[in-house]
C-alpha cells in the first residue's frame, strides 16, 4: 500500500494484518511464541478497538477507561501489538522486536507491572476472565456510589478455548450471570484448537448453552466478519446481562499449512510459512515495516477516547473539592489518615477491657472499626460468613442489580473469589478482603499467586488456621499450608496471637499497597497475651513478648494460638529456676525480611532456642537452626476436640518445658 493514501482509506483488514504481522514478525524474531491466536483473533480485537473501546492511548491509566483483558495470555503479542499501533507511550517498535526477551516491555505472558496499558497479569488459563468479573463488580459498586459522571465504563475479555475449560471459569461466569454484571462483555476466540490438537478430542461442551444456563447473553458470529462482530459488540452492550460472544475463528489465519491446526498455536511459523502467510494476506513489508497510512489510522484509534477522558476530568473538576479528593485518594489508592486512629483507639480499650476469644472474632471486632475508617475495603466469603466472621453489623450485601453495598457473597468458590478480588483490587477504588477456611487456601492458590507476582493488595482472611478447629478432622486442619505460603515470594501470611495483634495485623494488611496479605485466624477462643503498649508490635513480625526473669538460658518463638502454650511453658521453667524468653511471630517471613541486626535482637543469644506452632517445621530453622527444637507437628491432624488434640500431637506446656530442660541437661 503507497505511503500516500490516507489514513481513512484504509480498510479492516488493514487494520487487522497489521496485528497479524508484527504478532508473527516478533515470535519469529525471537524464536518463541505463540503466534495463532493473535492471526486468528486480530478481526475480533481489531473491531473492539478501533469502534468500541472507550480508551486514550495516551492516558491508558485513565480511571473511566474500558477494561481490555488478554484472557488468553500466551496470545501477548496480540495486545502488544494494539498498544504499539495505538500509541502507548513506551511501547516502542525496539520493543516488539525485544520480545521475550529480558527485561522488555513485551514479556511472553502478559504482566501488569510491566507493560503500560496491560491491565492484569494473565498467562495461566482462566485467571484472566475471573479477573474481569471483579473489575465488572468494581466497576458496579463504584458507579453505585459515584453515579455516571464519574464512573460508566464496561469490561471486556478475550478469551480461548483453554481459559473456558479451567474450572475457575465456571466459578466465575456463575457469579458475573448471578449478578447481572452487563458492563462485562467475553469475546470467545472460538478456534477449535488446543495444544493436543482439535478440541474435539478433549471437549464437546457448547459454550453457549453453558453461558445461557450461567445467566449470560450468549451468541454466535464469524469470527473473521467484522460486521457481524461489530453488531454483536452493539447487543451485548444494551444487554441486561453479561454477553458471551463466540467467534468462530481460524488459529493461524492465512498460514498456509499450519492455519487451522495445533501447530500455529506455540511455535514460531517459521520463514517459509511466514513468507506464505503474509503472501496470502497480501502483506508486501518488511519485518516490523508498518506503512505510514495504517500507522496514522491506527494512532487515530488510540486518541478516540481522547474526548470521553477530556471530558471525564471536567466533569471530575467540577466536583466539590471534598468529593474529588475523597475519589482521587480512593483511585490512587492512598489509605485513609484515620485508620491508625481507628486501630489506636480499639488497642486502648482493648488493654482496658481484655477479650478472651477467638482471632476470628478478634478480627471481627477490628473490622466493626475498620470498615468505618476505610470505606473503599469491600468484604466477602466463600459461603463461610458466620464461621469467617467478616460481614459487620454496619456492613450490607450486594445482590443482582443492587450494587451499593460492602459485602459480597462469593458462594463456594473459593478460586473465583480470590482471582475477583484481584481484579477489584486492580480496577481501583476498592480494597477487597475475601474469606474462607486456610485449608482452603489451596482452592484459591493460583490467583493469590497472581496477587503476588502482580503485586495486587488484596486480603485473605483464612480462619480455622490449624488442628484447634478440632472434630472436623485432618481434611480440614490445615498443616503445611502455612509453611507453602509463607514461600511464596511477596506473599505476607499473619497469624496473631490474641485481639491485639489482630487489630495491629489488619492495620499492617491495609496499609500494604504493594502485594497480598493472609490473616490465619483461630477457631477457638484465646487469652489476650498482649498489655499496654505504645506501637504496632506486629510491624516488624516478631517481637519479645515476655523477658525472661534474669539472663534467658531458651527462648521460645511461636505464633498464633501457640503463644498462650508458650508463656505457659515459660512460667513452668521459671517455678524450675530456669529463665525462659518467649517471642511472638505474628508474620514469620516478615520477620526474616528485617535486617540482621533487627533479626539478633528479637532472636537472642540463648543457646536453646525452640518454636512452636501447630504446623509443620517447614521455614522455623531459618529462626531456631537446624538443631532447634520444634513442637508442632509433622502428620496429618485427626478428628476430636481440639484440646485433646493438642494432648495427642504433644503441643502442649509442659512437653514444651520438658523438652528444653532435656536439652539443656544433655
Amino acid at each position: 500500500m503507497p505511503d500516500t493514501v490516507p489514513a481513512d482509506r484504509v480498510t479492516h483488514s488493514d487494520l487487522a494484518n497489521a496485528v497479524r504481522v508484527l504478532a508473527m514478525d516478533a515470535v519469529e524474531q525471537a524464536k518463541s511464541g505463540h503466534p495463532g491466536l493473535p492471526m486468528g483473533a486480530a478481526d475480533i480485537a481489531t473491531v473492539l478497538f478501533t469502534k468500541f473501546l472507550k480508551y486514550d492511548a495516551t492516558d491508558p491509566t485513565w480511571p473511566d477507561r474500558d477494561r481490555f483483558v488478554l484472557s488468553a495470555g500466551h496470545g501477548s503479542m496480540l495486545l502488544y501489538a494494539l498498544l504499539h499501533l495505538t500509541g502507548v507511550k513506551g511501547m516502542t517498535i525496539d520493543e516488539l522486536k525485544r520480545f521475550r526477551q529480558l527485561d522488555s516491555k513485551t514479556p511472553g505472558h502478559p504482566e501488569n507491572f510491566m507493560t503500560p496499558g496491560v491491565e492484569t497479569t494473565t498467562g495461566p488459563l482462566g485467571q484472566g476472565i475471573a479477573t474481569a468479573v471483579g473489575m465488572a463488580l468494581a466497576e458496579r459498586m463504584l458507579n453505585a456510589q459515584y453515579g455516571d459522571n464519574l464512573v460508566d465504563h464496561r469490561t471486556y475479555v478475550l478469551a480461548s478455548d483453554g481459559d473456558l475449560m479451567e474450572g475457575i471459569s465456571q466459578e466465575a461466569i456463575a457469579l458475573a450471570g448471578h449478578l447481572k454484571l452487563n458492563r462485562l462483555i467475553v469475546l470467545f476466540d472460538d478456534n477449535g484448537i488446543s495444544i493436543d490438537g482439535p478440541l474435539s478430542i478433549t471437549d464437546s461442551v457448547d459454550q453457549v448453552k453453558r453461558f445461557q444456563a450461567a445467566g449470560w447473553q450468549a451468541v454466535r458470529v464469524d469470527g473473521h466478519d467484522p460486521k457481524a462482530i461489530g453488531r454483536a459488540i452493539a447487543r451485548a452492550q444494551k444487554s441486561d446481562k453479561p454477553t458471551l460472544i463466540a467467534c468462530k475463528t481460524v488459529i493461524g489465519f492465512g498460514a498456509p499449512k499450519r492455519a487451522g491446526t495445533s501447530k500455529a498455536h506455540g511455535e514460531p511459523l517459521g520463514a517459509e510459512e511466514l513468507t506464505g502467510a503474509k503472501a496470502a494476506l497480501g502483506w508486501t513489508h518488511a519485518p516490523f515495516e508498518i506503512p505510514e497510512a495504517i500507522k496514522a489510522a491506527w494512532a487515530k484509534a488510540g486518541k478516540k477516547g481522547r474526548r470521553h477522558s477530556r471530558a471525564w476530568k471536567e466533569r471530575l473538576k467540577a466536583l466539590p473539592a471534598e468529593n474529588r479528593a475523597e475519589f482521587e485518594r480512593r483511585i490512587k489508592g492512598v489509605r485513609p489518615k484515620g485508620l491508625d486512629e481507628a486501630v489506636t483507639g480499639l488497642k486502648k480499650r482493648l488493654f482496658a477491657e481484655p477479650q478472651n476469644v477467638a482471632t476470628r472474632k478478634a478480627s471481627e471486632i477490628a473490622l466493626e472499626v475498620i470498615t468505618e475508617a476505610v470505606p473503599e475495603l469491600v468484604l466477602g466469603s466463600a459461603d463461610l460468613t458466620p464461621s469467617n466472621n467478616t460481614k459487620t453489623k454496619n456492613l450490607t450485601a450486594i445482590s443482582p442489580g443492587q450494587y451499593a453495598g460492602r459485602y459480597i457473597h462469593y458462594g463456594i468458590r473459593e478460586h473465583g473469589m480470590a482471582a475477583a478480588m484481584n481484579g477489584i483490587a486492580l480496577h481501583g477504588g476498592l480494597i477487597p478482603a475475601g474469606a474462607t477456611f486456610l485449608v482452603f487456601a489451596d482452592y484459591a492458590r493460583p490467583a493469590m499467586r497472581i496477587a503476588a507476582l502482580a503485586g495486587v493488595p488484596a486480603v485473605y482472611v483464612m480462619t480455622h488456621d490449624s488442628i484447634g478447629l478440632g472434630e472436623d478432622g485432618p481434611t480440614h486442619q490445615p498443616v503445611e499450608q502455612l509453611a507453602s505460603l509463607r514461600s511464596m515470594p511477596n506473599m505476607r501470611v499473619f497469624r496473631p496471637a490474641d485481639a491485639v495483634e489482630t487489630a495491629e495485623c489488619w492495620q499492617l494488611a491495609l496499609e500494604r499497597t504493594d502485594g497480598p496479605t493472609l490473616l490465619a485466624l483461630t477457631r477457638q477462643n484465646l487469652p489476650q497475651v498482649r498489655k499496654e503498649a505504645v506501637g504496632n508490635f506486629s510491624a516488624p513480625g516478631a517481637y519479645e513478648l515476655s523477658p525472661a526473669e534474669g539472663k534467658a538460658q531458651a527462648t521460645i518463638f511461636a505464633s498464633g494460638s501457640e503463644v498462650e502454650i508458650a508463656l505457659a511453658a515459660q512460667k513452668i521453667l521459671a517455678e524450675q529456676g530456669f529463665p525462659a524468653r518467649v517471642v511472638s511471630v505474628p508474620s514469620l517471613e516478615l520477620f526474616l525480611a528485617q535486617p540482621e541486626k533487627v533479626r539478633a535482637k528479637v532472636i537472642g543469644d540463648a543457646k536453646i532456642k525452640v518454636a512452636v506452632e501447630a504446623a509443620v517445621r517447614f521455614g522455623w530453622d531459618a529462626v531456631i537452626g537446624s538443631d532447634g527444637i520444634f513442637v508442632g507437628m509433622s502428620s496429618f491432624g485427626a478428628s476430636a476436640p481440639y484440646k485433646d488434640l493438642y494432648k495427642h500431637f504433644g503441643i502442649t506446656a509442659e512437653a514444651v518445658a520438658e523438652k528444653i530442660l532435656r536439652t539443656h541437661n544433655l
